[in-house]
């Protein structure tokens, strides 16, 4: 299925990992209604933490179900819901190189995230501890709007 961009009507949020895990489990939702985007590596963060389990922040969430619920939800991770967009990366790599010239010192993650909320016109909702990195300053100079939401669980 080929995703579009969402249309300037639409209010479109980009969630991290740790809020990508909430979502996808159940456990956090947007407060309005929105469209609901991450990026490529912040989805290969969360697979992976799925997968290769542990007592993580990423992790922790699947280690705490029982054996039949945590590998449903394993399942429900490494088939992205339609309802979880991510950006074309025909469309976003031209943005995160402009990023990139503009942040020297940003990791390929962030610029990223960066990129994929301007290219989207979205804001980005980042869970509490990801509010301490670097990200929420590169967003503040780019005119991008955030969020730092706690996450349950």
């Amino acid at each position: 299925m080929i995703r579009t961009l969402p249309t300037s009507s639409q209010r479109v949020v980009l969630i991290d990992d740790r809020l990508l895990v909430a979502h996808l489990l159940g456990a956090w939702r947007p407060r309005r209604r929105a469209v609901v985007h991450t990026t490529a590596y912040w989805y290969y963060r969360a697979c992976r933490a799925a997968v290769a389990g542990g007592a993580g922040q990423l992790s922790g969430p699947f280690a705490a179900l029982g054996h039949e619920d945590q590998a449903a939800a394993i399942q429900a991770i490494l088939s992205l819901p339609d309802d979880v967009g991510l950006p074309d990366p025909r469309a976003l790599i031209p943005h995160m190189v402009g990023m990139h010239a503009r942040h020297r010192l940003l990791n390929l993650l962030n610029i990223e995230a960066a990129a994929a909320a301007r290219l989207l016109g979205a804001r980005v909702v980042i869970s509490a501890p990801a509010a301490q990195g670097l990200l929420p300053g590169v967003l503040e100079a780019e005119g991008i709007r955030w969020e730092a939401v706690d996450v349950p669980g």
